[in-house]
């Protein structure tokens, strides 16, 4: 059975109420075939679980703007200027994590860790509500661990299998993710057979990845243009 796949095959996983993890920084990294082929499916209530939640029109911002989303999770909203409207509006939950939390709990939730304590953020508004321990005279607060039902992840390269190889800055939430869903998807530039991949360059092994798609769309610095 192959993992390759076209993009609307592999959202077609994607239901109303869903949790789903998209990786990337910004734009940077992110898996932006899969989204724009989500913004064609009609679904609805979605928690996304994303650093950002892309920019005005661009990546994730797209399904913002369709109102797809109901809850944002992540650490730096600000790169899209919408996502204060929506909230200020009450049409869209946030919950804002220190980064290195954020990161902390998406591992954790990949490794099959209910929480975490951690200092960042105690007395902070973002400790509000949060469990509080006092370990060797010093407070804590316990954050949960992040999962979902399905992850968009990009890569560079993926073998046939699904080994994967990033590129760069797209290390950075993308591998993690593919450990904390349920169903996971990796849009990739470049496919090659199986066994051209140097096993000291796989980052993230096939026994992760559900299915793999080509991309369509990259980012360059003039912006977000399709392939060829």
């Amino acid at each position: 059975m192959t993992k390759l796949i076209d993009a609307s095959e592999a959202v077609s996983k994607v239901k109303s109420g869903d949790r789903i993890m998209v990786g990337g920084f910004g734009l940077i990294g992110s898996p932006l075939t899969l989204i724009d082929e989500l913004t064609k499916r009609e679904v609805k209530d979605l928690t996304v679980i994303s650093n950002n939640v892309g920019e005005a029109g661009k990546g994730l911002g797209l399904l913002l703007d369709q109102g797809k989303l109901k809850k944002a999770i992540g650490s730096y909203f600000t790169s899209n200027r919408e996502v204060a409207k929506w909230y200020n509006e009450g049409k869209l939950e946030l919950e804002l994590l220190p980064q290195g939390t954020f990161s902390e709990a998406i591992r954790a939730g990949g490794a099959g860790i209910g929480g975490f304590y951690t200092k960042t953020a105690v007395g902070t508004e973002l400790a509000s509500g949060k469990e509080t321990k006092d370990i060797d005279g010093e407070t804590y607060i316990f954050e949960k661990a992040l999962k979902a039902d399905v992850a968009f992840i990009r890569a560079r390269k993926a073998d046939r299998k699904g080994n994967l190889v990033f590129y760069k800055t797209a290390r950075n939430f993308n591998p993690m993710m593919a450990t904390a869903a349920k169903y996971v998807v990796v849009e990739v530039d470049e496919i090659v057979e199986n066994g051209e991949l140097s096993p000291e360059e796989i980052v993230t092994p096939h026994l992760y990845v559900d299915a793999i798609v080509k991309s369509q769309l990259i980012l360059t610095k003039d912006g977000v243009r399709e392939v060829g």
